[in-house]
């Protein structure tokens, strides 16, 4: 039996925009692609907090006004787990990048960059998935 792999990303979300952020991978088995900003959770780690981590490492400190759990993939052999939160943010920003990506870009749902990582593109094509950004946009809307 193989180790447990789990991740963390976050999907973030501009208010004012209504657009979200996508960071240009460089490096890792997923390279080239378009993606969210996450990673692998540490040992001892949970999600969230191995994902605010990621976020410091790979974008800077952000101030985050609202952190919904998306969806948690689990691999048929029950082996690799990947955490999406959408992270929600008042304004866009420029992210300070770290060396995993060389670009970032933010975009209207459905105006995806390619080539989109072949996990993100599962999660968002997922009609589950996209039933719960229709409900998450709703929300937001009534917090306005």
């Amino acid at each position: 039996m193989s180790e447990e792999i789990i991740c963390s990303g976050a999907l973030f979300y501009c208010l004012k925009s209504k657009r979200f952020l996508l960071l240009h991978r460089t490096q890792s088995k997923q390279k080239i692609v378009w993606g969210l900003v996450g990673g692998t959770n540490g040992k001892n780690e949970s999600p969230w907090p191995a994902l605010q981590r990621e976020i410091k490492e790979e974008i800077g400190e952000q101030k985050i006004i609202k952190r919904i759990p998306m969806e948690t993939f689990i691999s048929n052999d029950e082996n690799f787990l990947y955490h999406t939160y959408i992270c929600v943010v008042e304004n866009e920003f420029i992210p300070k990048l770290n060396t995993e990506h060389d670009g970032y870009a933010w975009v209207s749902f459905g105006h995806w960059p390619k080539p989109l990582h072949q996990g993100l593109r599962k999660t968002i094509q997922n009609k589950m998935n996209q039933m719960k950004l229709d409900t998450v946009f709703k929300m937001l809307k009534l917090m306005q």
